[in-house]
């Protein structure tokens, strides 16, 4: 069952000859592609739907960290940067204030994906 993130997410069966030598390596036929999610901002009204607590920024924070913590997957990092319009890490300084959607479902749905 593929991870909750690619759940709408289009695949593609790539037989490729570039991808040959990955294929290979894994002693497989070919190699499921998901096409890349488009992630839309959610409105304000979407966004106030979403219950959040705040989060102070500081010294040793981390995204995975954070997703871990409150989502019990720190493959989720990328939910939090988005919903916060960070791309990474360094684009937050400490003590920045950042939102943090406590239902993971309702934050995807309302992030298109």
């Amino acid at each position: 069952m593929p991870n909750k993130r690619y759940r709408n997410t289009l695949t593609r069966e790539n037989e490729s000859d570039y991808y040959s030598s990955l294929r290979d390596k894994r002693g497989v036929n070919k190699i499921t592609q998901y096409k890349t999610p488009v992630l839309k901002n959610p409105t304000v009204a979407e966004r106030a739907r979403v219950s959040s607590i705040p989060h102070i920024w500081s010294y040793g924070d981390r995204l995975y960290k954070l997703a871990d913590q409150y989502y019990g997957d720190s493959r989720y990092w990328w939910v939090i940067a988005w919903w916060n319009g960070r791309a990474i890490e360094s684009d937050i300084a400490l003590g920045t204030k950042l939102k943090i959607p406590l239902n993971i479902e309702q934050a995807l749905d309302a992030l298109g994906v």
